[in-house]
């Protein structure tokens, strides 16, 4: 057990390979109740949730959620969310766990003057948990009335779920795989009960529960962002990569005017890309990458074994010039240089025939 954003959590439970796997070939149970809930609520809503996020979400429909960030007026990251449209006049941010206290208070910095449009922390109210992987769905499936199948990727709906009402489920992950994940109540027996349910339901499977560890890794294989890593107030979004999510035909939002300056200038002066090591050795997060004269270039934001694809990857800033895929470089690691190569992301892909992540 580990101290994560206030939280204790579990970094593995039966071993971080073993869950990890799992997760890619059968099913998983995560408890993420330390992520951070904020709802929007009014008629003001819609135009708030524009001004604080990225993305467009003036683009959803009930129902339909969207990967988005806030931004701060450099362009940088305040944090990376999940916005979810309940209603016409209702919207659900889901946030990160380190970063909630100042991610509330960013929101009701930003729209405090905004006109019927009302914030509320809901963190604490939701144990929220997520199954993965590709029996995720027949898990699931044992414990509601919904027809699971009917509920697109990046989609959510309510249902009745180990006999509570009003579920929020929602077709949604951070492990690269097919799952969902459900809001219950978050009092202890009620939370307990479904965990149980949900490994009860999964037995047949293979289902086992799965700690920070197997999550760090399944998102690293995905090449799925983490606050403090890949992104954070230092790195703006189109470094990042994430620029298809920031929509500057936006009439506004925070961040806008920095990223179009970027852009006018010629675009971003390096980008995170993916790295394979050729040598023995694994680039673990903060190690310096170098040109192969020793230079230092870069340096890995996320580096680990990858239990899937039985390969050494990281993910890294380097500059424009060294971001081609197929570039030689290396990781130094303890004093040496170790011989390393960019590559595409993602590291790993779904294979075709099973919902996507977007």
């Amino acid at each position: 057990m580990v101290d994560f954003g206030g939280w204790d959590m579990p970094v593995e439970y039966g071993g971080l390979i073993s869950e990890h796997m799992a997760v890619r070939t059968a099913v998983g149970l995560f408890d993420v109740s330390h992520m951070g809930d904020i709802q929007l609520r009014g008629p003001g809503s819609l135009a708030a949730v524009q001004q604080l996020c990225m993305n467009d979400a003036s683009r959803l429909q009930v129902g339909q959620a969207q990967y988005s960030a806030m931004l701060t007026p450099e362009g940088t990251f305040v944090d990376d969310v999940i916005v979810h449209k309940l209603s016409d006049n209702d919207y659900l941010i889901v946030i990160n766990a380190g970063t909630r206290e100042k991610d509330v208070a960013w929101v009701r910095r930003q729209i405090g003057q905004m006109p019927s449009v009302h914030v509320n922390d809901f963190s604490d109210f939701y144990t929220q948990l997520a199954i993965q992987g590709p029996r995720a769905q027949e898990t699931l499936q044992k414990l509601t009335d919904v027809d699971l199948s009917g509920i697109r990727n990046y989609w959510f709906t309510w249902g009745k779920v180990c006999g509570l009402y009003n579920v929020l489920i929602a077709r949604t992950g951070y492990t690269g795989e097919d799952g969902f994940e459900i809001y219950v109540p978050s009092d202890v027996p009620t939370s307990e009960r479904v965990w149980g349910e949900v490994m009860e339901a999964g037995k047949e499977f293979g289902i086992v529960p799965c700690g920070l560890g197997a999550r760090n890794t399944l998102r690293l294989e995905s090449a799925m962002a983490l606050y403090g890593h890949e992104i954070s107030d230092e790195i703006n979004a189109l470094e990042a990569g994430l620029g298809r999510y920031a929509k500057l035909d936006k009439p506004s939002f925070v961040g806008k005017e920095a990223l179009l300056a970027v852009q006018a200038g010629g675009g971003p002066t390096r980008r995170l890309v993916g790295l394979e090591m050729i040598e023995r050795g694994i680039g673990r997060d903060g190690y310096p990458v170098c040109s192969l004269a020793g230079e230092r270039i870069g340096v890995v934001t996320s580096g680990s074994p990858a239990p899937f694809l039985k390969r050494n990857i990281a993910m890294a800033y380097v500059p424009v010039a060294s971001a081609e895929p197929g570039t030689d470089v290396a990781v130094e690691i303890r004093g040496q240089l170790i011989r390393a190569k960019v590559v595409p992301l993602p590291f790993y892909k779904r294979p075709k025939g099973t919902p996507r992540t977007s």
